[in-house]
C-alpha cells in the first residue's frame, strides 16, 4: 500500500473513532471526494477494520461496560431517534416493564407523558427518575442490588418481585447485541434478571444503538425463547436485515431527525 494511501486509512480511521461516520462528511474533513471515501472504506471494510453502514461505516470495538453519566453523553442523537421509534410500540394497556440504561431512560420520557391503562416497572435508577413525573402511569421501582456503572437493579430481591409480576411489553437494553447470540452483558447477574423479565413479557422489544450491534463480544449472553423486536439506529450494519430474517427477528430502523438530534 503506497504512503499516502496508508496515512488517508489512518486518518478515516481517526474520524470514525471520534464519531464522524457519513461519507459526505468525512469526504469534507478529509478534502477528497465521496468515491475515494467510499473506494477507502471498502478496503478498510475488507480487512475487517471497519463495519460499513447505510451511508457510512463505523469502528467495531471491544467490549467496555461504561458508567452510565458517560454512556449518556454517546450517541444522544441516535438514542434519541431510537426512543422516538420505540414510542410506536407503547401498548395502550398492560404493563410496561423499561429497562436500566440510558437509551430505555430516553423512551422513558416518552412513557411519563404517554396515557396508559397500566404501570410502568423497571430496575433503572434514571429510569425511575424520568418516569417521576407520569401523571396518569404508577411508576413501579423493582429492589435488589445496585449495580454501580449502570445503576441497575440485580440480585434474588429483583427476580423475586419479577416473579409476580407480567408485562404487555418488555423494552430490554443491551450492551452487545447479535440477533443470533441475542444480547451481551457484562455480568451473569445482568442475564439473569433480563431472561426472567422476557419470560414474563408478551413482546420483547431490545433498544440498541448500532455500536452495540459491532461489539465482538460481551463476557455474558443470554437469548430470548420466542420472537423479539430490535430498534436501532439509521446507521446500523448493512448486513443486519437478513441477519434479523435468519433468526425472526423484527428490525425497525429508526430514522434519522427525530427529538435530540445534533444534541
Amino acid at each position: 500500500m503506497r504512503r499516502s494511501t496508508r496515512e488517508r486509512h489512518e486518518a478515516l480511521l481517526r474520524l470514525l473513532r471520534d464519531g464522524v461516520t457519513r461519507v459526505e462528511e468525512l469526504a469534507d474533513a478529509l478534502g477528497i471526494s465521496p468515491s475515494t471515501v467510499r473506494r477507502d472504506l471498502g478496503r478498510l471494510s475488507g480487512d475487517r477494520k471497519v463495519a460499513r453502514t447505510y451511508g457510512g461505516a463505523v469502528v467495531p470495538e471491544a467490549f467496555t461496560e461504561r458508567p452510565v453519566g458517560e454512556s449518556a453523553l454517546l450517541r444522544r442523537a441516535a438514542k434519541a431517534d431510537i426512543a422516538t421509534a420505540a414510542r410506536e410500540l407503547l401498548p395502550t394497556s398492560g404493563a410496561v416493564f423499561a429497562d436500566a440504561g440510558t437509551t430505555c431512560a430516553a423512551l422513558a420520557r416518552h412513557l411519563a407523558d404517554t396515557p396508559g391503562t397500566g404501570p410502568v416497572v423497571t430496575r433503572g435508577l434514571e429510569t425511575a427518575m424520568a418516569l417521576a413525573g407520569a401523571v396518569d402511569r404508577d411508576v413501579v421501582l423493582l429492589g435488589g442490588l445496585i449495580r454501580p456503572l449502570s445503576h441497575g437493579l440485580v440480585g434474588p430481591l429483583t427476580e423475586l418481585a419479577l416473579e409476580r409480576l407480567s408485562f404487555e411489553v418488555a423494552f430490554l437494553g443491551a450492551d452487545a447485541v447479535d440477533p443470533a447470540r441475542g444480547i451481551g452483558e457484562p455480568t451473569l447477574e445482568e442475564t439473569a434478571v433480563k431472561e426472567r423479565v422476557a419470560a414474563r413479557a408478551r413482546r420483547v422489544v431490545v433498544l440498541a444503538d448500532s455500536t452495540k450491534l459491532l461489539v465482538p463480544d460481551a463476557p455474558a449472553w443470554t437469548r430470548f425463547p420466542g420472537a423479539w423486536t430490535l430498534v436501532t439506529d439509521a446507521e446500523a450494519p448493512l448486513d443486519l436485515d437478513p441477519r434479523c430474517a435468519e433468526q425472526d427477528v423484527t428490525l425497525v430502523r429508526a430514522p434519522a431527525g427525530g427529538e435530540g438530534r445534533g444534541s
